[in-house]
């Protein structure tokens, strides 16, 4: 089973692509629950998202969560900036702070 906007990389490095908002999170969040970690830890980048809105914010909320139930940590990279300043106006910064990774 595949999406087109999960790319992995490897089994701990996965890259998101195109748009995460209310259009396209329902068919990426029905992928990603079926998603099972094969590691202890993930490096999730958003590189190639090129937009992105609170409805992308709360799945990735959402994805953490469940890879937690499953013992596995993310860390997402190259953060967009939309999307740290929705975290922060959203006062999800608790929420997502060990899982940003800086430079």
């Amino acid at each position: 089973m595949t999406h087109p906007q999960w790319h992995r990389a490897a089994d701990d490095q996965v890259t998101l692509s195109g748009a995460l908002d209310r259009l396209t999170v329902p068919a990426l969040w029905s992928y990603i629950k079926q998603w099972t970690p094969e590691s202890g830890g993930m490096e999730l980048s958003l590189e190639r998202v090129d937009r992105v809105d609170s409805a992308g914010m709360v799945l990735l909320i959402h994805l953490i969560e469940h890879a937690k139930k499953q013992n596995c940590h993310i860390m997402l990279s190259f953060v967009p900036e939309k999307l740290l300043m929705l975290v922060n106006l959203s006062n999800a910064d608790a929420i997502l702070a060990d899982h940003i990774k800086t430079i």
